[in-house]
């Protein structure tokens, strides 16, 4: 069996990084018995419920915090596991699952995708929410999954490049030096 080779270290990092991130986010509903997060409605930006979490083991109180900070966890747009309302949205949850797809693509893949597609990624989930915000216009969990998996691996590849044309700047920028130091 072959190895993968690594493309970047900083992109591996990354990847293990969002990686561990979304496995916390879908486990934390594990950490607390069962059906005892029901409805955690509340806004982006504001803590609605401190109280609910106070009684929660760290790694899950944690979890549950920042996304009761930073995301509206209207329950209806949310998943249920194990009796309990996961702490960030549909929406979220396939923006986190995307970008830890994407860095994971490209920790092990060097490619240079179209920008102009990578930006059309985007678009589906801007529809998306974009018409839930300004119309009557309610979507589905699953269509919220799946707008915001493709915004989320967009996004990734998007800072993937990034990351791979500093990398590229510097072996120039070394290069570069190399020889003008030889004699």
């Amino acid at each position: 069996m072959r190895i993968p080779k690594i493309t970047s270290p900083v992109l591996f990092a990354v990847f293990v990084a969002t990686l561990a991130w979304l496995l916390l986010v879908l486990l934390s509903s594990y950490l607390v018995s069962p059906d005892t997060l029901s409805d955690l409605t509340g806004s982006v930006g504001v803590v609605d419920n401190k109280e609910q979490f106070a009684p929660l083991g760290p790694v899950p109180k944690a979890v549950y915090s920042i996304g009761d900070w930073e995301c509206h966890q209207i329950a209806d747009r949310s998943y249920f596991l194990n009796g309990n309302q996961m702490p960030f949205c549909a929406r979220d949850l396939g923006l986190f699952a995307g970008i830890a797809a994407g860095f994971a693509l490209t920790a092990f893949v060097l490619f240079t995708p179209n920008p102009l597609l990578l930006l059309l990624g985007l678009v589906p989930m801007g529809i998306d929410g974009g018409l839930q915000a300004v119309t009557d216009y309610e979507s589905t969990n699953p269509l919220r999954l799946v707008t915001g998996l493709i915004a989320g691996i967009a996004l990734s590849l998007i800072i993937a490049q990034f990351v791979f044309a500093f990398k590229q700047d510097r072996e120039k920028a070394t290069q570069g030096l190399d020889e003008k130091r030889r004699p």
